[in-house]
């Protein structure tokens, strides 16, 4: 998810099939300022991570803000005739299709803001409320529009930032990739955010990790669950992993864009389950901004998402919100 990286731990079990003899297929890289991980079973031994690597770049090429040249680059500096492509409409049109159906929680155009707190490719400034007033002038989903392959801003300052959804949305386009040829069986992480496809051929669901949220920007949390996953995406948004510290006071990468501050509320870590990486992404980040009150308000209207919440109690305990449909592939990990 973004510059938000919200973990995920990976389970591999990488076994030899007894009735099948078939053995997975695995490759492993760097993109995106993280790392990816893809385990597929395929009877034809093919090799797709050349392919992969260069779908990752073009990937980049679209939506990277840490990319001077990317297509979301140019439009933040104002550049004119900017043509857009498949990635980037996608990206803006779920973008505000999750801006609508969360109240504004989600909104891509916090980029400023970002990067004045240090959270992005920008520099970080000394937070005052007179600048932080000063750059919600101009956020707001509502001043930017794309019209066909244009984008229209109504005020130029606006700056787009995809980076809390794009490592979800890149699942999904490898997954397409390998679904385009063929694959039946795999799983792909990004980052932390994962897609599994179909059963291993010995009839074993993909099987994945979340973290306890435990402040740790570095390395791997223990688990507080394990989820088995068929045809079904997930990604995890947490204010564990990104965060600064500031005259004493911890500030967690996810935004308000309504204050233009980090949100405050009693959520550790959001995992969102559906069947698309794009929207287990991006409402994940926006649950997380919501707080738990609110978010099972949104859950009750948009039953598609099913999610597991991690939140401190008035004792600083660790508790969990699950929604109903989850039992059967969630259970809780050994100490």
């Amino acid at each position: 998810m973004r510059t938000v990286v919200c973990v995920i731990s990976f389970i591999f079990s990488f076994v030899v099939l007894t009735y099948s003899q078939q053995e997975p297929l695995r490759i492993e890289g760097k993109a995106q300022g993280t790392t990816y991980h893809i385990t597929y079973f395929d009877k034809k031994n093919r090799n797709f991570q050349p392919a992969i690597e260069k779908i990752l770049k073009d990937f980049d090429k679209s939506v990277s803000t840490y990319l001077p040249t990317s297509i979301i680059s140019r439009i933040n500096s104002n550049e004119k005739n900017v043509v857009v492509d498949n990635y980037f409409i996608t990206c803006f049109n779920k973008a505000k299709e999750v801006w609508k159906n969360t109240d504004g929680a989600f909104d891509p155009t916090v980029y400023p803001l970002v990067n004045v707190w240090g959270f992005g490719p920008g520099q970080k400034q000394k937070i005052e409320k007179p600048l932080i007033d000063s750059i919600l002038q101009f956020v707001g989903f509502g001043l930017i529009e794309l019209d066909g392959k244009r984008v229209i801003k109504k005020d130029p300052r606006v700056s787009l930032d995809f980076n809390a959804f794009a490592q979800g949305y890149s699942v999904d386009v490898v997954s397409r990739f390998l679904d385009s040829r063929g694959i039946a069986s795999y799983i792909v992480e990004m980052g932390g955010e994962v897609y599994a496809k179909g059963k291993k051929p010995n009839g074993d669901n993909w099987t994945i990790g979340i973290e306890k949220p435990i402040d740790n920007s570095d390395s791997q949390n223990p688990l507080k669950a394990i989820a088995k996953l068929e045809n079904l995406a997930i990604a995890t948004s947490g204010n564990y992993r990104k965060f600064i510290i500031e005259d004493g006071i911890k500030y967690a990468h996810h935004l308000d864009p309504k204050t233009g501050y980090p949100a405050k509320n009693n959520l550790l870590s959001a995992s969102v389950f559906a069947d698309d990486c794009i929207s287990s992404d991006a409402n994940a980040t926006g649950i997380l901004v919501m707080g738990l009150e609110k978010a099972t308000e949104f859950l009750k209207v948009h039953r598609e998402l099913q999610v597991y919440l991690i939140y401190s109690d008035d004792s600083g305990n660790y508790q969990v919100f699950e929604s109903p449909g989850l039992k059967a592939i969630i259970s809780e990990a050994e100490e």
